[in-house]
């Protein structure tokens, strides 16, 4: 019998291993009784499975209307014959009850007993092994443009990037991460015409700045002036369209634009020397924020390339050409409308250069899906670029996914590059590590830590106050960070984690300490407390599916809190290195354990470390 067969977790065959899971136990324990029952195969992946809820007893609740066609049976009657069914059957259940279309089912204490120690016994529980045969999964995030530091809208593309390619590879994919940099076009000659005209030969090095920040400034330096000189000109009886078109600045800025797509040295030697500062400064940022890739392309390497492929598109008839020799892709039919894809003159747009970086990374890899770490703001863009993709040959084209995230705001509104107004990313973490530091030593939490350690601390508190604060919220809402709010040992929090798992690693090293062998004897039947916990550590293997499926780092994120938060209340509770009974001591150190490294793991999926102390 499939279900007496996973009694015993730790003595069950590979296969049953892979797919333990007590979610997996009772609904293929289910499909048997519906089988046995009604002579009906019911695919358990359509098996609907919900925790009970707290008011009702059980651990978990079958809903049983999609069986009502099989059974030709009233709701509560069909609850009650699979029910019956399953206590007679299955090893794992031991008792139930009906509420009306709604099945309640009571799990035997012991078998969470057998659970825990199956979870125990597994080293990468919930996580899936890539194999050679494994689909490529790449990923594109950060994209940013080399003419202005990281800002807080990079961090979410970051974190969410970053933690996305955790999650797919923790469900079995092997993964590509990927930036593409966008370091040509004329946001980037607005801030070399402003370093050759106001920048006195400054270096990063002489400015003692980052290198992207250096660059950020004259950006902004550049609109100051030029919008100086949009107002000279139309208090001078000129439209205001007008005199932004023919605002010198402006008329400079895109003629260094066509001297560097002509190749001119001079312009190209300044254009690689500034972008290599912002270089620099980009992977410092990088580092500090945890992120990394293992493909950078660059724009300025792809237009070119996605110009050719356009062009080969044109003469197999899939694109047409105008009058003006622009080049256009017909998307009516698809109930889009026409899409520029080469200007006039012959250069590429967006579009285009999105196709050459396309072409390259097919070529570089075997690509089986490709997925964009791109704001919601460009959800057309990418409409367009998967049907052209598609259209041009490319397999993945079709399928390629856009994720597509909100914007992030703070309290006080939108952030504004050319202004000046934009959050920094690298003053964001400073504020967060030093919010983190000064909370945590009025909470007295650094007293017993040496200078060196409350710094490292305060690292990882702020930067896991900040990644979780991000990454807890649903992706594709628009979201407002509060960097007060974020930074609280209380509540859906990145420092409440943190510190529940210091404390159980507190706890461990006390057990130690004493001379405590807890791995000895912990055969109990667990209380109430104690098996939801189990419960909750039991579904790590679904939330880690679930968040890879639906591309979705806030399911890991709220699924951690809920787990410290359960182990909060149980701590609270009961005793653990007080306790006088001595197996159910030592349980309640394993069932620590194994808490604190799920909360590991699962934080890891999200970039954000947790310390031993705090």
């Amino acid at each position: 019998m499939y279900c007496t067969q996973l009694a015993l977790p730790l003595h069950i065959n590979n296969y049953i291993i892979e797919i333990m899971s007590i979610d997996n136990i009772i609904a293929q324990a289910v499909a048997d009784a519906v089988k046995a029952l009604y002579g009906v195969d019911f695919e358990t992946g359509k098996i609907t499975l919900q925790t009970t809820k707290k008011e009702f007893e059980g651990n978990l609740t079958v809903v049983v209307f999609p069986f009502l066609k099989a059974s030709k049976k009233a709701p509560e009657a069909t609850a009650q014959e699979i029910g019956e069914w399953l206590v007679a059957n299955c090893d794992a259940v031991k008792s139930f009850n009906v509420i009306k279309g709604f099945l309640n089912i009571v799990i035997k204490p012991e078998f969470w007993c057998d659970m825990l120690k199956h979870v125990a016994a597994e080293a990468d529980f919930g996580f899936k092994a890539a194999t050679p045969d494994s689909e490529l999964v790449m990923i594109e995030y950060s994209s940013p443009n080399t003419n202005k530091p990281l800002h807080l809208g990079h961090v979410r593309n970051n974190l969410l990037g970053y933690s996305l390619s955790l999650i797919m590879k923790a469900c079995g994919y092997r993964v590509v991460k990927t930036n593409i940099v966008n370091d040509r076009g004329i946001h980037i000659c607005k801030s070399m015409l402003a370093w050759q005209k106001w920048g006195n030969g400054v270096t990063p090095e002489k400015a003692g700045k980052k290198g992207d920040h250096l660059i950020g400034d004259f950006y902004v330096m550049f609109d100051k002036h030029y919008k100086e000189e949009v107002k000279q000109l139309v208090a001078e009886g000129m439209s205001e369209e007008e005199a932004k078109n023919r605002a010198p600045l402006m008329v400079e800025a895109r003629e260094m634009l066509q001297r560097w797509e002509a190749g001119d040295e001079a312009v190209r030697s300044v254009w690689r020397m500034m972008n290599q500062w912002v270089y620099d400064g980009f992977d410092v940022t990088y580092k500090r924020l945890g992120v990394d890739f293992d493909k950078i392309y660059y724009e300025s390497e792809t237009y070119l390339e996605g110009k050719e492929k356009v062009l080969e598109g044109l003469e197999k008839g899939l694109m047409y050409r105008k009058e003006d020799g622009s080049v256009w892709a017909d998307l009516t039919a698809d109930g889009l409308d026409h899409k520029l894809l080469l200007r006039s003159d012959g250069t590429s747009v967006y579009m285009t250069q999105d196709i050459g970086t396309a072409k390259l990374r097919y070529q570089d890899y075997p690509i089986d899906k490709m997925i964009y770490v791109v704001g919601n703001e460009q959800n057309y863009h990418f409409q367009v670029l998967s049907l052209l993709l598609d259209r041009l040959g490319f397999k993945w084209g079709k399928d390629l996914v856009h994720f597509s995230y909100g914007m992030v705001e703070l309290p006080e509104g939108k952030m504004k590059s050319r202004e000046g107004t934009v959050v920094d990313a690298d003053d964001l973490m400073d504020e967060m590590i030093a919010t983190a530091k000064e909370t945590s030593a009025e909470l007295g939490k650094l007293d017993d830590c040496s200078a060196e350690e409350a710094d490292e601390i305060a690292r990882i508190i702020g930067l896991g106050a900040l990644k979780y604060f991000i990454l807890k919220v649903d992706p594709r809402k628009n979201m407002t960070f509060n960097p007060k709010e974020s930074i609280d040992f209380n509540g859906n929090t990145g420092p409440f984690i943190q510190y529940t798992y210091a404390r159980i690693r507190s706890l461990l090293r006390k057990a130690a300490e004493a001379g405590i062998d807890y791995n000895a004897d912990y055969e109990v039947e667990p209380n109430e407390k104690e098996v939801a916990i189990i419960q909750k550590i039991a579904d790590f293997p679904q939330v880690v599916a679930e968040a890879g499926k639906t591309y979705s780092p806030a399911l890991i994120a709220n699924y951690v809190y809920d787990l410290v938060k359960e182990y909060n209340q149980f701590y609270h509770d009961y005793s653990i290195l007080r306790e006088e009974n001595a197996t159910v001591r030592n349980f309640r150190l394993k069932l620590s354990e194994v808490t604190g490294d799920i909360v590991r793991r699962a934080t890891g999926l999200l970039g954000i470390e947790v310390p031993e102390r705090m």
